[in-house]
């Protein structure tokens, strides 16, 4: 046992020297990425990414919590490392020529590579197994371009988006016109716009539905997530549809403070906390639905 006492520590010490490692290299982007989230002041696209002010923190929480049954894998990359092993080598090699490329996109992709080349070069793949789901969280946390590349296709969802807000308000008895995506009241002209087409509020809605079925450990039951998942996209399309709505009323109303403030302002955050709020109560009746309840009645001792 004594012998085996260096060994564990060398390996601590070695984890210790990554990770202090892995936060020089990638701190100041993460308070890049914080900042920009915060503040607005990041591009349209990696705005969509901004869920990860609840996914990052959230995914170091639960590698913490997993530390110990990470110090107890065996690790070490001599005879008795596989090709997993050196496979993560190779992702940490490409992530390093990506950070090194000094190009925006890549930088912020290098991050999930490192942490993913990491795992494997330590641990092999129980070490890629025991964190796969803070990797799945910071994977889909890291900032990239698909936001701009699905833009050209949302033309479907920002005309239905259009149509039924029109149909809403010519029901609550004002003159609305709607032509493909415009949307026209007194006058005024409202555009959903590709960006207002509601997919930033749909990824983050799926997110917190990740998350919040790792939180409850009922991500493998397929009815629950389901569901859960189903219900999410018609809760987020609903509202984006409702805050469109809206939006177009203070608009063609001349409202333009509250426009503002839905739009731009913080309203646009409260009506979002509160659309994600909801998917709490969703996943609370799922469970109560599908899981069967373990009533442990008391019974009265015999006299």
């Amino acid at each position: 046992m004594q012998s085996l006492r260096p060994n564990i520590d060398r390996r601590a010490w070695s984890d210790l020297a990554m990770l202090g490692l892995l936060s020089l290299l990638y701190i100041p982007l993460m308070l890049h990425w914080t900042h920009g989230w915060i503040s607005k002041s990041i591009s349209i696209e990696h705005e969509y990414f901004s869920h990860g002010l609840i996914g990052l923190p959230y995914a170091a929480y639960v590698i913490w919590e997993s530390r110990q049954q990470w110090q107890n894998l065996p690790g070490g990359t001599g005879e008795f490392s596989g090709a997993d092993r050196w496979g993560g080598l190779g992702i940490l090699l490409l992530s390093a020529v990506m950070y090194l490329s000094g190009l925006p996109e890549t930088v912020n992709l290098s991050f999930p590579l490192m942490l993913t080349g990491t795992c494997l070069w330590l641990k092999g793949l129980p070490g890629l197994r025991l964190f796969a789901w803070p990797l799945i969280f910071i994977w889909l946390a890291t900032p990239n371009e698909i936001p701009y590349l699905l833009a050209p296709f949302t033309l479907p969802l920002q005309s239905f988006i259009a149509g039924t807000a029109g149909i809403m308000l010519n029901l609550l008895g004002f003159d609305v016109a709607v032509e493909g995506i415009n949307i026209f009241m007194n006058g005024r002209h409202v555009e959903v716009a590709p960006y207002c087409a509601g997919l930033k509020m749909l990824f983050t809605s799926w997110y917190v539905a990740l998350l919040l079925l790792h939180w409850s450990n009922t991500w493998k039951m397929r009815p629950i997530v389901i569901g859960l998942l189903s219900l999410t996209t018609l809760i987020s399309v609903t509202g984006n549809i409702i805050r469109n709505t809206i939006l177009t009323y203070f608009h063609g109303t001349g409202n333009d403070n509250g426009f503002t403030w839905l739009h731009d302002g913080w309203g646009g955050d409260v009506y979002s906390a509160l659309s994600l709020a909801l998917l709490v109560w969703v996943l609370n009746y799922l469970e109560d639905w599908f899981l069967p309840r373990n009533d442990n009645e008391a019974t009265l001792p015999e006299a």
